[in-house]
């Protein structure tokens, strides 16, 4: 085996540990830890090695594992410990520094890194591990490093808040490596654990098909789903006979709208149109339509395109010129958007 096909990815939890998390801080571990394991068993399915860093943050940041084997990580319970301010962007500049200097030397190396944060920077100024005092600085050597980053580098951000999007868009965070997460809630922590996992699924899948990184990990729009990562996922269309476009006019439920349209409604036969934030559970399939052509694409490929795990997760519709995202739906009263359509499979 050449050293190329060699998948080494190198995967980085920058976790918030300021005072602001601590009703939060036994779900953060909870979360954490799941995360570690599913990467240990996407790494055996995918045939790919995975080393997990992990670095707190507060006031200062600090790396509490280093580049270690995914099959070998201990649980981080003894090793998250909350108190102090926010150093959000020493934390971003300090993981990432270090990690650079992770040696490349064989293998197909590449570079994931989830930074969690439920607050605005407020201490990086005065943080040791920062390069300089001054706020602006700061902002500008975070936006210079993410800018000269290679391609086999992926930085996203999870932030609590519109304005915390706003701030990471000025850091120089790709816009679609921002996602927004409740900070209130052992729940909201959840789903956040969710979009991470769905993040790396979209990745780890993506390496198998020479990926090297990603500036669009937390979008299912035109930077996730267009004519060339269609191809790269190996989906091929389905046969126009197979399947029927109706538009949908009113409020209706599935089953009601399909017989009225003068079709045998079959549960599972059914997809309706991704309009709104949706869970989506593991064993629902996923079908991708080219609005220009009304070529409809499914199958597993379909879901790992748009980075769904084997669990269930939360997806939002993102802006999309040329393709829409429809859902299978097992209900019979699935409530359906006007202005929309059903795909049904015949």
């Amino acid at each position: 085996m050449s050293g190329s096909q060699n998948y080494i990815n190198h995967v980085a939890l920058v976790l918030d540990a300021s005072s602001s998390m601590s009703h939060l801080s036994r779900k953060v571990v909870e979360v954490a830890d799941q995360q570690i394991a599913y990467l240990a068993r996407r790494s055996r399915e995918l045939d790919q090695e995975t080393r997990v860093t992990v670095y707190v943050f507060s006031d200062r940041v600090e790396c509490v594992i280093y580049d270690k084997d995914v099959l070998r990580m201990p649980s981080l319970k003894q090793l998250y410990r909350v108190g102090g301010m926010t150093a959000l962007l020493a934390a971003a500049l300090k993981s990432q520094r270090e990690l650079a200097q992770t040696a490349q030397l064989y293998g197909d190396h590449s570079f994931l890194t989830f930074v969690l944060t439920d607050g605005q920077e407020n201490a990086s100024h005065r943080c040791p591990d920062a390069p300089s005092g001054d706020p602006r600085e700061l902002v500008e050597a975070v936006a210079g490093m993410i800018e000269a980053q290679e391609d086999n580098w992926t930085l996203a951000v999870l932030v609590p808040d519109q304005m915390g999007k706003r701030e990471a868009m000025q850091c120089g965070f790709p816009k679609d490596n921002i996602a927004i997460w409740d900070a209130t809630s052992t729940q909201g922590l959840e789903e956040a654990g969710q979009v991470i996992q769905q993040a790396t699924e979209k990745f780890m899948v993506g390496r198998t098909r020479g990926i090297r990184g990603s500036r669009a990990v937390f979008s299912t729009g035109a930077e996730a789903v267009n004519k060339d990562t269609i191809k790269a996922a190996g989906l091929t269309p389905v046969n126009p006979s197979r399947y029927e476009l109706i538009p949908v006019t009113r409020d209706a439920a599935i089953r009601d709208w399909v017989t009225e349209c003068g079709h045998t409604y079959r549960t599972g036969g059914a997809f309706y149109q991704l309009s709104k934030s949706e869970k989506i559970q593991s064993r629902k399939q996923i079908a991708v339509l080219e609005k220009k052509t009304d070529r409809v694409y499914t199958g597993p490929e379909a879901r790992a395109l748009l980075g769904l795990p084997d669990v269930e997760v939360r997806v939002k519709p993102d802006h999309n010129d040329d393709f829409t995202i429809f859902v299978q739906s097992t209900s019979v009263n699935r409530k359906l958007v006007p202005n929309t359509r059903i795909l049904l499979m015949l």
